[in-house]
């Protein structure tokens, strides 16, 4: 049964679709050369989507670095990502933080508007609404810039749109569990 599972082809997820569930994964790893592309290889390697990807020094006398990925499968799917990502070898630890009671996760915006006149009041009033921050202004562009919920960064996306959006740069999810529960 255990080889079973492990054997999961992608025409078998692709049908699945329905039963998708979201996983948040931080790895606390190695902070040397080629970790990340080891990491991001065993994903893309099995046709494994990376919705985002964080990754930053998070222990600079450890040399350790935590990897945040978002990604999208069946529940199967999601435990073999986690076996696999536990078998690497600069891996030292993996949660899913989906399966943990709670977790905080947040993304960081910065969002291009070309416009002038009542387009830039409409997107200076959005920006008033959300709390984004205006972090360069021109005649003709302003550059906002917003930390959030993805969900909350997407919503402030769509209403620019119309009003004159030409470039949006994100970071990708930071993401850490609620509580006194750690990765380690």
């Amino acid at each position: 049964m255990g080889n079973q599972r492990n054997n999961v082809s992608l025409s078998e997820v692709i049908e699945d679709k329905d039963n998708f569930v979201k996983a948040v994964f931080s790895l606390i790893v190695e902070n040397e050369s080629g970790v990340l592309s080891r990491v991001i290889g065993l994903l893309s390697g099995r046709g494994y989507n990376i919705e985002s990807l964080t990754v930053a020094p998070v222990n600079k006398d450890e040399k350790k670095s935590r990897i945040n990925i978002l990604t999208s499968g069946t529940p199967m799917v999601i435990d073999q990502i986690k076996e696999q990502l536990s078998r690497q070898v600069p891996v030292y630890h993996v949660v899913n933080l989906c399966e943990q009671s709670s977790y905080v996760a947040r993304e960081l915006a910065l969002i291009k508007v070309v416009s002038k006149g009542n387009e830039r009041t409409e997107a200076l009033n959005l920006a008033g609404a959300f709390r984004a921050q205006v972090v360069d202004a021109s005649i003709d562009s302003l550059v906002f810039e917003l930390t959030g919920k993805t969900e909350k960064i997407n919503a402030f996306v769509d209403l620019l749109r119309p009003l004159g959006l030409v470039e949006l740069s994100r970071t990708g999810i930071a993401a850490i569990g609620r509580g006194c529960h750690t990765i380690y």
